[in-house]
């Protein structure tokens, strides 16, 4: 169990620095710094919020608990995420389109990255919730399952950055304090 959580919490390490690195938008928006500024200042408390919800529950796995009490802390946690990532998706979508090139595609991937985190997030919650845990060895096996689709779900909702190459928006990312 502690293995599959310390994989998805590799995997959005892996997801944020993927958000970090894309970089490019459109015109009539706010600067690429400002831009920048606004979507790490969103990802940060995001980021520090699932590592908060992950120790929490590595901590409460870790102890002698029962099915119901893992079942109860692994929904808290995946409720948690999933909140903790719409509010950043949310965050991303007010801060607007960057005044780049490619700045509208940027940030509907920023925001379409968090979303499917947030609904992979959910899925999760929701499928441990519907699990019985009268069986501890299904429940677990249950639990392995649904963490396995998470990561699977976080691997398919990374933010493909191969074709948005904006050099402006990348110094922005590399200069702004929230970025660091």
């Amino acid at each position: 169990m502690r293995t599959c959580r310390a994989t998805a919490a590799g995997k959005l390490t892996v997801v944020l620095a993927t958000l970090a690195l894309a970089v490019a938008g459109c015109g009539g928006g706010p600067s690429p710094r400002a831009w920048a500024s606004s979507v790490c200042s969103a990802l940060a408390p995001w980021r520090s919020e699932i590592s908060r919800l992950t120790s929490s529950t590595d901590q409460q796995m870790t102890a002698q608990t029962t099915p119901a009490q893992a079942k109860e802390n692994l929904v808290r946690l995946f409720d948690g995420a999933e909140n903790a990532s719409e509010t950043a998706r949310r965050q991303v979508e007010e801060a607007g389109v960057p005044e780049a090139e490619h700045g509208e595609e940027i940030s509907a991937g920023f925001q379409s990255a968090l979303g499917q985190m947030r609904d992979a997030y959910g899925r999760a919650a929701d499928t441990i919730e519907g699990l019985s845990t009268g069986e501890p060895t299904v429940f677990y096996d249950g639990v392995r399952a649904a963490v396995e689709t998470l990561n699977k779900e976080y691997d398919a909702s990374t933010l493909d950055t191969s074709r948005l190459n904006s050099e402006e928006l990348r110094q922005a990312f590399d200069e702004v304090p929230e970025c660091r």
